[in-house]
């Protein structure tokens, strides 16, 4: 079975997509390369899911791709009394490590790695860019910020810094297993998640070797002032328009 256009179609696989039946529909219908987000599912469920695809390569007697796109590591707030709290511009808003829950004035954020390289003037963006605090008073612990775009905060939501580089590996340690098993059955390509600068690439290149090709995603602007190095480490690129957007 030959396909003649230069461009390829990524398809991700999720619960609803997952049985044989859809997999042949989804290749029959113009997917090239089957995603699976790590971020998501057990290693079981993509065990079978890339069992299912070999399966239907077999079949059809022609090359499909397996990208195995990993979490990376993941910011996020701790939890509230009342589950959430609603923000409003102008407010008062305070981020520190204590772990008890959160409340209208203060939320936890367990990462003390955000507080090293926070200052006044630093962009703090919750639930993808929903909310935007501003740092008003920083310290090795806290952050204290004012709101600027306000709005429900709920449990455990993510935090996005974009404008400064974060001293954390870009490799987590449920990456590595994520990554160890799907070298281990055969993916074709592998998506580093937030990846900073050219260095976070370095140990991934030295695991993988030539078992598999990365392709790195594009989601933190600090990582545009590494474009070209990051290019040459990489066998090809994704630019993530909505992580960038914020």
């Amino acid at each position: 079975m030959r396909r003649l256009r230069k461009a390829k179609i990524i398809a991700t696989l999720g619960p609803s997509s997952s049985t044989p039946e859809v997999i042949r529909a989804l290749f029959l219908a113009g997917a090239d390369v089957f995603r699976l987000n790590l971020s998501h599912g057990t290693l079981a469920d993509h065990a079978r899911r890339i069992q299912i695809i070999r399966e239907l390569e077999s079949s059809v007697a022609r090359p499909i791709a397996i990208l195995l796109d990993m979490q990376g590591p993941k910011l996020r707030v701790g939890r509230f009394n009342a589950d959430r709290v609603t923000l409003r511009e102008g407010d008062s808003f305070r981020l520190d490590l204590s772990e008890s829950p959160g409340d209208q004035q203060r939320a936890s954020l367990p990462h003390p790695e955000v507080f090293q390289v926070l200052r006044p003037g630093s962009q703090l963006l919750i639930d993808d860019g929903k909310i935007s605090l501003r740092v008003v008073d920083c310290g090795a612990d806290f952050a204290q910020t004012e709101v600027v775009a306000g709005g429900v905060v709920s449990n455990n939501k993510g935090v996005n810094v974009p404008d400064v580089i974060l001293p954390i590996p870009a490799l987590t340690d449920k990456d590595k297993e994520g990554l160890s098993f799907g070298l281990d059955a055969g993916v074709d390509w592998v998506a580093p998640s937030f990846v900073q600068r050219p260095d976070d690439l370095v140990e991934l290149r030295d695991i993988v070797g030539d078992r598999a090709m990365i392709i790195t995603k594009f989601e933190k602007p600090a990582a545009m002032e590494h474009l070209k190095s990051i290019v040459a480490l990489s066998d090809a690129v994704m630019v993530a328009r909505g992580d960038l957007g914020v």
